[in-house]
């Protein structure tokens, strides 16, 4: 299996929410399912994609389109299909695996980006051993009714990745339903993928990687109580603790903190504090137009520039002095830096 399915429920759940960036002008949010048995009529017969959209960067983007423009034309619902958790993460649970989007975050991608309906299956060792043929009879005819189905070239589906490309569209000429091949996509020599953009971010270049995936990659999380030396430094900061699979590069960066609907700029450390005591990777925040208690508080963290790597000092006094420069710093790429990333080579 390559692509990615869901959660442990049979219910279904109504929207992500209309965030910022969601789209507007439709009457109803994204719908969710967390099964593919038993759907109301409505959810059935889509237009449909598969895969895990970890990132849902560029590359998925383009099939997202494929999938919107190929909907309005059957008059049938945009929707994807994805697995939580991933296979990889399944098949090896011992080995750390960087996922770049949270399932949250995902589901309000894609209703960003026009979908209807999204399927979250459960990705099981049931689910692992289905065959190629049980899930087009099963998944895609049985239980989703699909009228088209819109994957990548480099599709595989089903035990054992025994599924292709061409199987699936052998299948669908025997079910009755269209299949399209999305070949890969890329700019300025770059190919899209969540391998990329996972190595763009273990080097500390968020602008890099947000330009792949067409929104600044984020994190979020509670915020925690920390050893309080930023306080007494003259930078308090609120503290993240991050999933121990999180690969980012240690070092500065310059951050937009999204609060309650309100977005704040910030500074970020993520690192092991070498001039203290190297101890576990935090993400500490430094908030330039905040005032306020923040422990306890649910945020998003979103990375927008790389200041610099991380380093250990041979004095307080040295340390203080280049956090001032890193807020300078990070205050100037906030101040450049657009809305949304880019295109690579743009």
């Amino acid at each position: 299996w390559t692509a990615c399915p869901g959660l442990r429920h049979d219910s279904a759940r109504k929207g992500v929410g209309q965030g910022s960036g969601a789209r507007t002008g439709q009457n109803a949010a994204m719908q969710i399912f967390e099964r593919y048995q038993d759907l109301p009529a409505a959810a059935r017969g889509s237009v449909i994609t598969i895969g895990n959209f970890d990132g849902v960067h560029r590359g998925h983007q383009a099939l997202l389109g494929v999938v919107r423009g190929l909907a309005r034309q059957l008059h049938a619902p945009a929707a994807a299909l994805l697995f939580e958790p991933h296979p990889r993460q399944f098949f090896q649970p011992d080995k750390p695996h960087f996922q770049l989007t949270s399932l949250p975050r995902k589901l309000e991608l894609l209703e960003r980006f026009g979908l209807d309906v999204a399927f979250v299956l459960a990705f099981d060792r049931a689910f692992a051993a289905l065959t190629a043929a049980g899930f087009v009879e099963d998944v895609l005819v049985a239980g989703l009714g699909v009228r088209q189905v819109v994957i990548g070239y480099d599709f595989r589906y089903g035990a054992k990745r025994a599924g292709d490309p061409e199987s699936l569209q052998r299948a669908g000429l025997d079910a009755g339903f269209g299949v399209t091949i999305v070949a890969q996509v890329g700019a300025a020599g770059e190919v899209f993928s969540s391998s990329a953009i996972r190595a763009e971010l273990a080097q500390g270049d968020v602008a890099g990687a947000a330009q792949m995936m067409g929104h600044w990659w984020r994190v979020a999380g509670r915020v925690v109580a920390g050893a309080g030396r930023g306080t007494g430094l003259g930078y308090p900061t609120a503290n993240l603790k991050l999933a121990r699979d999180v690969a980012l590069g240690h070092g500065i960066y310059a951050v937009r903190i999204h609060l309650d609907g309100k977005v704040y700029r910030a500074a970020a450390y993520l690192g092991t504090r070498p001039t203290f005591d190297d101890g576990e990777p935090v993400l500490e925040l430094f908030l330039f137009d905040f005032d306020g208690d923040l422990y306890g508080r649910e945020i998003a963290v979103e990375f927008i520039g790389f200041v610099r790597a991380d380093a250990k000092f041979t004095s307080i006094e040295a340390l203080k002095a280049q956090m001032a420069e890193d807020c300078s710093r990070a205050q100037a790429l906030l101040d450049q830096a657009p809305a949304e990333p880019p295109p690579p080579g743009a």
